[in-house]
């Protein structure tokens, strides 16, 4: 499957459980009460402010966590992300 931005955050943490993890170092809220929030990704990365360029380093990095689960833990699979002001 390929994430895209157009994907709704409920089928994102059901696919790629790893993105939960990921999404709130962003700030991007995706869990409310065990529950995933709706809409997409994009829809909640632009409530929070990120432009289109943070969206497809989003997409990407959970492009690649989705092909690769344990990379979050994996100290030599990286994920090159740029740091966002989630001011």
């Amino acid at each position: 499957m390929k994430i895209t931005k157009d994907i709704s955050i409920e089928e994102l943490v059901e696919t790629v459980p790893e993105s939960v993890r990921y999404l709130m170092e962003k700030g991007i809220k995706c869990i409310a009460c065990g529950e995933p929030i709706w809409g997409t990704l994009e829809d909640a990365a632009k409530q929070k402010g990120f432009t289109e360029d943070d969206i497809e380093c989003f997409v990407n990095d959970l492009q690649t966590l989705h092909y690769n689960p344990k990379v979050e833990n994996n100290p030599e699979i990286q994920i090159e992300t740029k740091k966002f002001n989630t001011d």
